[in-house]
């Protein structure tokens, strides 16, 4: 059974050597990345636009209503027209409400609701994703903090192996050779040194990337919750939970509605509408006689407006439309099919990672015990490769291999404990249970998608809209560049050598 706090209790002494009492923690890490990551904040906004297709879909169901106007100055008036208008206003208003499309809003609606729930799931991923990416950045800067703090202290103990190996020289006990050995040992280790100082610079940058903060003096890691105990379980919960698996299985409905929305075109459509208009000429009809047998009768001013109104409903059969709703149709049905073999595509991805991620979590578990007992038996080694070097049994080369198999063997057993810690949050997350909700995520109310689509979603008004875009995630130009610095609780902080 792989418990978490095995792997505690592993990373705990782990990084011993290299953390104080008082730290960064991880949950403040994946706090921060959660509140100001901007690629966390940009699938967040992705969502947003996602939800407004709902609100579009609806509005092809709903009522709408136009209005026109319209000023017309007649240039030149017809010749046989003793009493055409010189100029005329004209307006109108006209309801439009559906009545029957052929279910094609009502489907369009559907698919886009299942597509605002994958939207939520590609969120869930996202997140998901940046949780799995800073974790494996706050375990890197605690390996090469482990691994520049190994470094270090191995020059300094070739460094003393040095002086007492060019003592014995001096002294005849020791050949020039055994020298030479030494000093190339050194030169090796600094070299080391200065490989390791590169890899947590560049650990400590990644971190700045992602949680937009430099990091601190970072703690050991909690233990990991809900670990599994055998791959098929494992298997059983991604395949309810995983994010990207769920979001396949969305887009799949979604585009099963599509199918019906393409074959809608072919079918008839209903709607009522109503219209009123009215039209003004302005005063520019002339009079009409009351007598027209007598020019010089009185003349009687012309109705210079006229209204109308009217209301009906209308019905449209498509008959023939040279096939083209067979084809969208057709289209649909392929783009379903795709969809569909999507999600097996997606379910064996995430099968394969699951079972990869398992593996991987119970080597490095298996590794620290074996590293463990590497560590153990290169120290008794290198004590007593020194003790008989003392008395001549043993020369200058074995006690530097022996100093080189111990260092070695750490070196494993801090990679070992960084690649557990990973691996099982990578198989967490691949089971769809490394999100903040999950993971206790602290610092303010968690981001709840629901919220803007209740906003959204029921909308009616055309001139509705949001405050201006602005960036939510932080910029990082801000932050000094990272260095090699460490701090272990025995001493200061270890400076570069100036060679």
């Amino acid at each position: 059974m792989l418990r978490p706090a095995i792997l505690s209790l592993a990373l705990t002494s782990a990084f011993a050597l290299t953390t104080p009492a008082q730290a960064d923690t991880l949950r403040e890490a994946l706090a921060e990345a959660y509140r100001t990551n901007p690629t966390l904040q940009s699938a967040r906004a992705q969502l947003r636009a996602t939800d407004e297709t709902v609100p579009i879909e609806k509005a092809d169901g709903r009522p709408s209503v136009t209005a026109q106007a319209a000023v017309t100055e007649f240039v030149q008036q017809n010749s046989t027209n003793f009493f055409a208008p010189q100029r005329a206003f004209t307006g109108g208003v006209d309801l439009g409400v559906p009545l029957y499309s052929g279910g094609s809003v009502k489907n369009s609606i559907r698919a886009a609701e299942e597509r605002v729930e994958a939207g939520r799931a590609d969120l869930r991923g996202t997140e998901s994703a940046i949780f799995t990416q800073v974790v494996a950045a706050y375990m890197d800067v605690l390996r090469g903090e482990a691994l520049v703090g190994l470094s270090a202290n191995q020059v300094q103990v070739l460094e003393v192996n040095l002086q007492a190996t060019g003592d014995r020289f001096e002294i005849g006990d020791l050949t020039r050779t055994d020298v030479a050995q030494s000093q190339s040992r050194l030169a090796l280790a600094r070299g080391d040194l200065r490989s390791a100082e590169a890899g947590l610079i560049q650990a400590r940058e990644t971190y700045i990337q992602l949680v937009g903060s430099a990091p601190g003096e970072l703690e050991p890691p909690p233990p990991l919750p809900n670990l599994p105990d055998d791959p098929r379980s494992a298997v059983d919960v991604a395949l309810e939970n995983n994010p990207d698996l769920i979001a396949a299985r969305e887009r799949a409905q979604a585009a099963g509605y599509d199918i019906d929305v393409a074959g809608a075109s072919r079918l008839p459509r209903i709607s009522a509408f109503a219209g009123y208009d009215y039209q003004n000429f302005l005063g520019s009809i002339p009079g009409s006689l009351s007598d027209p047998t007598n020019p010089n009768s009185a003349i009687i001013p012309s109705d210079q407006d006229a209204r109308a109104s009217s209301a009906g409903i209308s019905l449209s059969i498509p008959i023939f439309q040279g096939g083209r709703p067979a084809a969208l149709q057709r289209q649909a049905q392929a783009r379903a099919s795709a969809a569909l073999d999507q999600v097996i595509a997606t379910e064996r991805d995430v099968i394969a990672q699951v079972r990869a991620s398992f593996a991987s979590y119970s080597a490095a578990l298996a590794i620290i015990d074996s590293s463990r007992e590497a560590v153990a038996s290169a120290e008794l080694s290198l004590e007593g490769v020194r003790a008989e070097n003392s008395i001549g049994n043993r020369t200058v080369l074995d006690v530097l291999n022996a100093e080189q198999e111990l260092l070695f063997a750490r070196v494993d057993l801090v990679t070992a404990r960084r690649n557990a810690y990973v691996a099982g949050f990578s198989l967490l997350a691949a089971m769809g249970l490394a999100e903040a909700r999950d993971l206790g995520i602290e610092g303010g109310a968690l981001y709840d998608p629901l919220v803007n689509y209740d906003r959204v979603s029921g909308r009616w008004n055309d001139w509705d809209r949001d405050p201006e875009p602005e960036a939510q995630g932080t910029r990082t130009i801000d932050i000094p560049p990272a260095n090699a610095d460490i701090r272990d609780v025995y001493g200061p902080v270890l400076e570069p050598d100036a060679d």
